[in-house]
This record gives structure tokens, sequence and C-alpha cells, in this order.
């Protein structure tokens, strides 16, 4: 008790001295008047004074901030950087909480770089061995901390990483965020051009970067968002090695600095960033403290009643005496702890750890369509985890075949790069994932790993691997999968010949049968006895190829056609020779023949026998500007005659394609070749018009109804089959001529001249007048 009573007076004493000391050194500076609260004396130097107190460093105090200000060396910043600032701050105000994605991001490359460099050269982690990340939130002075144990920059990285970017990347990513639909779209464009350290301007006043490298003195770098400076660190070398970025948060921003709203972010952007990312954070722990000395009086202070009890109490005595309290530590807490979850066993693995996966890595706010995680054993060991997106990721195909970043490779669970062109192949882009092999080297470049033999490997094993994992999917599912990326598989028909059999077995078409799509399995499961080939016929859309008289005959008789309305389609097909024995045969082309298996070969060469006449006069005479030959129709059932392409010449649709291509040339000489090519004209020996075609022929070859009716009934062929005519200005006067004697209009009766409009000379010179009086009235006025 006496002890107490001595703290408390010698308190009081202290309390005393301080504040007579205060009066007596009482001066009307700013500090005092802040001190004594007088508001309304306050000056511009007072908020400047402010201002700066506010941004405060560890072993920094304001005069040396300040100091460091006025010596520092300032610089202007890139002019898109500026641009591009405005863009982000602007536009991104309603998702401010990528800041901390991006520089935690930031962060692990820097370490990243530094752990590469070691694996070549252990000495560069000499000055600090553990690679971490930190963060520390200051409520008191609103400032967030970031800090790395990173490669660190030296003041030229500094100059050239935050004050200027490379104009190309600048320049397409300044178009990118003007043409973007949503805020996600620019979330999803931050990261993608290295740009994300800029973000920081979307939570903060003031920006302060701290950085050591190896080869140089620590710097300090601040920005208000309009220029920035670089100054000496009058610390010394206090960081030893890496980065610190210090935040001064915008009043608005303050709940980045609740230690909650940090965990979930980390939770929800980096929880599977490859380096530990802790939180200097407090909780209450409850502790045993010796009882002071008060309190040992109060439990001594019991009457003894007898010896027995007063040994018993000399015996407690003896013992420490203590109390338990609650208490706050601070310390720091590890915030992803997360297992890669690529090296547990997939039966350990819930779809919801698989999803949560799959969203911070691809940051896509979706769940995966599919995945498959598997262990890869022979030539290589590896490990794979892989997903389908549901929806196919926006411009793919304006950056197909460019690198990408879709798959991750470590080895022995070291992130080594996702800039890989051949990891996975261009078809398969969409797929995202990390692979980690154990085999792989880690001490060499990146370019020299890419073509170390074993990636070609793993590369053939991922790529049967997803196209069995698209084969088993559900039917459910994977006509969802089609509707997004069947044409990224089409393409793979094209471009992989070495998949191109597991590549067919994916492929779905339209079809006669029913609306729904059709497997070629399914197809040929649905085949007629004696049918040896699959037929197809390729057009814009359904409707139009399902009238095409190329199919006619086909369906009437009830054979399946696929019919193929893609652009992509045709050049998919035509890649492949077979599928399970059964050829390819496209309805539109020579080739076609149903007659073989209907038993009707001596018919054909009858009907062939008695239409010559015909089809000689239609070749060698009228036609044979246009056309390669003329031949008897085994395909027609309802239309007068059709142009059929020949083997490997181009079809109507074919032709349609290449003429749209805007990057084809007009003078391209393949392109000329397959236009000028000549076509056969088949004709239908069951059509009435077909019939007095041969009939006039037989009695007067000469006859010019004939020659007309020919040349007519090539035309509307030629459009019928899904060519383009190129005489359009005679057709239409061949098919007015038709009107004519259809309606019993004479052929030479003439247009009725248009009658000239009579002018009235009386009405100028009236308006003459008019005009000349006034004129007069206003020089009057």
């Amino acid at each position: 008790m006496k002890q107490f009573l001595f703290v408390a007076l010698l308190a009081l004493a202290l309390i005393g001295s301080t504040r007579a000391d205060l009066d007596a050194t009482e001066t009307p500076s700013v500090e005092a008047d802040l001190g004594a609260g007088k508001e309304g004396s306050r000056t511009d130097d007072e908020v400047v004074q402010r201002e700066e107190e506010a941004i405060k460093l560890d072993g920094l105090n304001v005069a040396q901030l300040k100091e460091i200000r006025d010596r520092a060396e300032k610089f202007t910043f890139q002019t898109e950087v500026n641009r591009m600032m405005k863009l982000i701050i602007n536009s991104l105000y309603r998702n401010k909480e990528i800041f901390l994605r991006e520089l935690i991001s930031n962060a692990s490359d820097a370490i990243d770089k530094i752990r590469l460099l070691s694996l070549t050269d252990k000495s560069v982690l000499d000055a600090v061995p553990e690679l971490s990340i930190r963060i520390k939130a200051d409520k008191e002075t609103g400032m967030l901390h970031i800090t790395d144990t990173g490669v660190g920059m030296t003041k030229a990285d500094l100059v050239n990483n935050l004050g200027t970017i490379a104009k190309s990347g600048t320049a397409e990513f300044l178009g990118k965020m003007q043409s973007a639909e949503s805020s996600q779209d620019l979330n999803d464009m931050i990261g993608q051009f290295g740009v994300g350290f800029y973000s920081a301007f979307l939570v903060a006043d003031k920006v302060l970067v701290t950085s050591k490298h190896n080869d140089d003195k620590q710097y300090i770098w601040e920005s208000d968002s309009s220029s920035y400076s670089i100054a000496d660190d009058p610390r010394g070398s206090s960081l030893k090695r890496g980065t610190t970025v210090s935040l001064q948060l915008k009043p608005e921003a303050k709940d980045f600095l609740e230690h909650e709203t940090i965990k979930a972010l980390v939770t929800k952007y980096s929880q599977f960033i490859n380096f530990p990312i802790y939180l200097w954070t407090s909780h209450t722990e409850t502790v045993e403290e010796p009882l002071d000395e008060d309190d040992v009086e109060a439990t001594t202070a019991k009457p003894i009643e007898d010896e027995e009890d007063a040994a018993i109490e000399e015996e407690k005595e003896d013992k420490p005496k203590t109390k338990k309290v609650s208490k706050t530590v601070w310390d720091w807490e590890l915030l992803n702890d997360s297992k890669p979850i690529w090296t547990r066993k997939p039966a350990e693995v819930a779809d919801k750890e698989y999803s949560e996966f799959y969203k911070a890595l691809t940051k896509d706010d979706k769940d995966p369509l599919t995945k498959i995680h598997f262990v890869a054993e022979g030539e290589v060991t590896f490990k794979a985890l892989l997903f389908v997106p549901k929806v196919q990721p926006s411009e793919s195909f304006n950056r197909y075949g460019t690198k990408t970043d879709n798959i991750k490779l470590f080895v022995r669970r070291v992130f080594i790069t996702d800039e890989f062109n051949d990891m996975m192949p261009s078809f398969l882009s969409f797929v995202r994932g990390v692979v980690d092999s154990d085999d792989l080297p880690l001490n060499v470049s990146r370019e020299t790993l890419q073509q170390h033999k074993l990636i070609k490997v793993i590369k053939k094993k991922l790529v049967r691997k997803v196209l069995d994992m698209l084969k088993k999917l559900p039917v459910e599912q994977y006509e969802q999968f089609w509707k997004e990326f069947s044409t990224n598989i089409k393409l793979g028909v094209i471009e992989d010949p070495a998949n191109r059999t597991r590549l067919a077995k994916l492929l779905m078409f339209l079809s006669s049968n029913g609306e729904k799509m059709t497997s070629l399995a399914d197809y040929v499961s649905r085949m007629k006895p004696k049918q040896e080939k699959i037929f197809y016929i390729a057009g814009s859309t359904k409707e139009e190829v399902s009238k095409s008289p190329f199919v006619e005959r086909l369906l009437r008789k009830g054979y399946e056609v696929l019919f193929l309305t893609e652009a992509v389609d045709e050049y998919a097909i035509s890649a492949i020779p077979e599928f399970e024995g059964k050829k390819f045969q496209n309805v539109a082309k020579e080739g076609f023949s149903l007659t073989e298996s209907e038993g009707g070969k001596e018919r054909l060469e009858q009907l062939q026998k008695s239409f010559e006449p015909l089809t000689k006069w239609l070749a060698d005479d009228v036609l044979k500007e246009h056309i390669a030959k003329a031949t008897i129709s085994e395909r027609l059932s309802d239309s007068p005659c059709a142009l059929v392409a020949s083997m490997f010449g181009w079809t109507g649709n074919m032709e349609r394609l290449a003429v749209s291509n805007a990057h084809q040339k007009a003078d391209d000489p393949q392109r000329s070749y397959y236009l000028n090519q000549k076509k056969t004209l088949e004709v239908n020996p069951r059509h009435p018009l077909m019939k007095e075609l041969l009939k006039r022929v037989s009695d007067d070859p000469s006859d010019p109804n004939a020659k007309d009716m020919a040349l007519m009934l090539f035309r509307t062929a030629t459009l019928r089959s899904g060519y383009m005519l190129k005489e359009t200005a005679d057709f239409a006067h061949s098919v007015e001529a038709m009107m004519r004697k259809t309606l019993g209009v004479p052929l030479d009766e003439q247009v009725e001249e248009e009658e000239e409009e009579i002018q009235d000379d009386s009405a100028p010179e009236e308006d003459a007048e008019a005009a000349d009086k006034d004129e007069a009235e206003h020089d009057e006025l």
C-alpha cells in the first residue's frame, strides 16, 4: 500500500512540473495554437504543417521528412501516365479495393525476381533471407504500408518503373479502357497491362515508396499523382532489401485500415500468392500475472484457527501468487496459409475449394464449367489442375495465337512463368490452371526452359487430358461448353493433325434430323445400312441449306444430311479424311452418287444416253463460256438444274466466305483461280422444263427461245446453288423480257418519254419586280 501511494505522488509531481514548464515556455507559435485548440487563428502554414505531420514513416520525424522534400529531385510523369491515372481513378471509383490486389501482386513479382536470381547466386539473399510480404495499418496517421523483401529498386528503376510506361502498352491500355463496357472489364485490364501500381491513387492522396536494391542505396519516392520526387533515405539501409509502399489514405478510404477489411481482401484476391502475407494485428490473450502487494495482503489476511491451518497457510505462502488478466498482444498474423491445392489428392479437395482457387487464379467471378486434377507419370512426372471457364474470355480470337498467361508453370512448388506459347495450343487457350513438375530444371532461363524437351511432353499430355475431360462431360454440360467454345474445337481440327481423331469426336452440327445438334458418332449410328458416306452441305443458315437443290433427293429418300452453318465448319470437315471408316461427301461437289446403293446404274446410263443431245448442246454451244461440262444429276429432285463444284473446287459457301474476307486482296492469284473456275451443270432428267428443252434442241439446235431458256436456267441455277452471279444486269434484262412475254407486252415497246415541264415566263419578271421594290424600301430606311 505504501508503494502504491509513493508511485501516485511521484506521478502527480511529474505532471505538475511538466505543466509548469509548458506555461513558462508557451509562445504564440503554430504548435502552441494547435495544442491550445485555437482553431480560429489557423494560417496556410498550419495547414501545410498538418499535411506534413499526417505522413509519418518509421524512423523519420516531421523535420526529417520536410528536409527530404526540400532536397529531393523533382520529376514529372510521362503524359500517358497522367492520362492513364485519371482514367483509372475516374473509372474504377466503385471498385477501389483492387488496389490491394495489385500492390500485393507487384510485391509477389518482386520477390519472384530475387528468388530466381538466388537460384544461380545465393548471395543475393544475404541481406534478408526471408521472402515475405507484410502489411501494416496505422489508424492514428491514416497510413497503410505494404512491405516486401523482393529485389527492390534502384534510382533508375524508380524512374523507369513508376514514372514511365512503355508507350505501346500504354496506348493499347488507354484504348481498351475507353472502350470497356464495365468496371469489371477495367478491373481485369489493370493487371493485364501491368499498371496496377497506379491503382494506389484510387484510395491515396499521397504515395511513398521506400526501396532498397542490392546494387544501390535506399531511396524514397513520393507522389501526389501529379508529379513525383526521389530522395536519398536518411535512415540508411533500414529495409536491407525490398520495398515498402506507404499510402496516405483519403478520408473516404479509411475503411481499408480495418484489419478485418484487409483480411477479407487478401482472402478474396491473394489467397494463393506463393509467398507468406502477414498482417500486423492484435488479439486478446488471457495471461497469468503475479499478484500485486495489496492482492497478496488481501488473500493472506485470514485468521489462523489452529496450528494445522497455520502449517497449510505457510505452505501456500511458499507458492507464487498469480492472477488471470486479459491482455492485448500485437504480432504478425499469417493471412494466406492455404496449401497449394494442386499438391493435394483430388479426393481430399472439396468442390468449393476448387471454385475458390479458380476465382483467385483467374479473377473470374463465375464458377468454372468443369475441371480436371491429375498426376501424370512416365517420361516426366507432374501435377496439373486445369479449368474450363463457363464463358469464352473476351477478345479471345483477337489475341488468337499470341502469348497467353493462362497456364502457370511451377517447378517443385516454385512459380517459374506463365509466359509460354507452347504450354497449351492456341485452340485451347481458354483453359486455365497450373502445372507443377519436379523433373524440370530450376536454374535456367525461361527461354531455355520453353525449348526443353520435357515441356513438349507435358503439352502433349495436357492436351489429351483436356480432350478426354471434354469427351466425358454430361450432355447438358457439354452443350453449354459447345455454345461457347465450338469455334475453338473446329480450329483445333484444322490446326492439330495429331489430335484430329480425338477432336472429331467432339464436333457437333445441325442436321436434317430434328432441331438439336448432333455429334458425328450419333450421325453414323443413324446411317442407312448400305450408306458409305457422311453427307453434308454448308451455307449461312439452316433454312438456306435445307432448301438447297443439292439435298432435295437425299431428304426425300430419308438420308440424314449435316447442315454446316458456321464460317469455319466447311474448313474443319475438309480437314477430316474420314470418321469411323466413313468418308465425308459434300453434296454440293462432284463425287456424289446414290445409284450404286440403289442398283439404278442401268437406268442412269439410259438417261445419260437419251439426254446426250441436250448436255452436249449446253456444254459445247450455249454455255461453253460458263460451264466445264453438263451431265445428268443424281441429287436433284424438284429443281431443274444446279451448278456443282469440282472435287477440289470452291462451293458457293466457300466463295462467299472468300469474297467477304476483309484481309484478302482482290488480285490474290489463288482467290482469282478459284473464283474463275468453271463448274459442272447437272440437269434433272425428270423435270418438265428439261424435258421440253431436250425436245426443242432435238428439233432445232438453233432455236433462239431454247437458247434464252438455257441461259435463264443457268443463271437461276447459279443463284440457287449459292454462287454469285456475275452478269446481274443481263439477268435482270432476261427476267424483264420473260415478264413482257407472259403479260403480252411487246418486246420492242419503249418506255414512255417524260413530259417536259412548261415554264411560265411571266413569273420570273414578277419576282424581279418584287425584289427591286424590296431593295428600294430598304435603301429608304
